[in-house]
């Protein structure tokens, strides 16, 4: 299967946007469900070029009853059904839709509950990040399952950010890159210290994690570790001893949270597949959330091939490796800059994915695309095929 991930506002307001997407090959589209803030392109749109989306937002109807202490927030730049419009359309040109849901990604909520959110070592908070760690975050996620499948009536559910956020994040005017932080800086930056998490880390964790970062020495530091006026070249030295411990609380963090989501999705539509966008890095920080030893309970496992193709490959090829019988691996493929809009090289990309596992492609962003670059996406797609 292939799938197109689009906006609802990439088909509200665009009677030819159904037959276009239909065109390209594909047998089913992404629809956000859920999503975050962005400045998207719309150069297809007969009402606009660029649209500006100041907050995340949940793009169904709203149901008060159905909410607890985290309410999503509606949109205003398109309709608050904007989800079942474009669903409507896009069924009628004989698409599959399938619910993109973003979980832990949420700006809105965590500035207003800033209780809730992932904070570093220094006690710095990442309004963007929700941290399931805590009770409300899980139960907000597992509201917003159920309502989508409820309300939506999804053909797929795909979960995005199914786990903590981390340091990364492309907030307005970053201004980051100049402190010069390594891989494992910011990989040490991105291990949570709220309240809920802080207590589960052995005790000398906060402390080994901020002198790995400002390369100073430790009071009591944890053998064998790195210098602490030299760089360490991956998280597990920088911790030393307590590497083990730390990667197993993290990678706790996302397990909990899948499974009750998945067990929600199961209770509430059975038949209804579910796509996990995974990593099988367990110190894994992003939208891809760690995976390290599987999960049986999901039907598809989608890795990111958005950076170089051999280390895509090769995190592909590890997903299959985790995978059970009869579950799909996806690639999410990138057709925006700085891919090439060719056909020949993504249909090439293409290939090299399916060599190394995966079985369908989802393909980011069939609204975003300008015409020269969905073009050469469809004959990629049919070259491939």
């Amino acid at each position: 299967m292939n799938i197109a991930y689009l906006y609802p506002w990439d088909i509200v307001g665009d009677p030819s946007a159904p037959a276009r997407l239909a065109a390209m090959g594909v047998e089913a589209v992404a629809l956000a469900a859920m999503y975050h803030s962005t400045r998207a392109a719309t150069p297809y749109h007969p009402s606009h070029r660029v649209l500006d989306v100041p907050y995340p937002a949940f793009y169904l109807p709203i149901r008060p009853s159905s909410w607890s202490r985290l309410v999503p927030a509606s949109p205003t730049w398109t309709p608050a059904d904007a989800y079942l419009q474009a669903r409507d359309a896009l069924k009628a040109a004989g698409l599959q839709v399938h619910a993109w849901t973003v979980l832990t990604h949420n700006s809105h909520l965590g500035t207003a509950h800033s209780d809730l959110v992932v904070r570093n070592a220094f006690g710095d908070p990442y309004p963007y990040a929700l941290c399931p760690a805590h009770e409300d975050v899980i139960e907000y996620c597992e509201r917003l399952v159920q309502e989508i499948l409820e309300v939506a009536e999804p053909d797929g559910l795909i979960l995005e950010a199914c786990g903590p956020l981390g340091f990364g994040h492309q907030s307005v005017h970053e201004k980051t890159s100049g402190a010069d932080w390594t891989t494992a800086d910011t990989d040490l930056l991105s291990l949570c210290f709220c309240t809920a998490c802080a207590p589960r880390y052995p005790d000398d964790t906060r402390a080994q994690v901020r002198a790995a970062i400002d390369r100073t020495p430790p009071t009591n530091p944890s053998p064998p570790s790195t210098p602490r006026h030299l760089p360490a070249d991956t998280i597990d030295q920088a911790l030393g001893s307590l590497a083990d411990e730390v990667r197993t609380v993290r990678v706790a963090l996302s397990t909990t949270l899948r499974q009750r989501l998945i067990a929600v999705a199961r209770r509430t539509a059975p038949n209804v597949p579910i796509t996990l966008h995974a990593n099988p890095d367990p110190w894994a920080a992003g939208a891809f959330a760690p995976l390290p030893e599987g999960e049986p309970g999901a039907d598809v496992l989608v890795g990111n091939c958005w950076g170089d193709p051999t280390t895509d490959s090769a995190r592909l090829t590890r997903l299959k490796e985790l995978s059970t019988p009869g579950q799909r691996v996806g690639a999410y493929v990138l057709a925006l800059p700085p891919r090439p809009a060719d056909a020949a090289a993504l249909a090439d990309l293409l290939r090299t994915y399916a060599k190394a596992g995966a079985s369908e492609f989802h393909l980011y962003h069939a609204g975003l695309a300008s015409p020269h670059r969905l073009a050469a996406l469809t004959e990629a797609l049919r070259l491939h095929t």
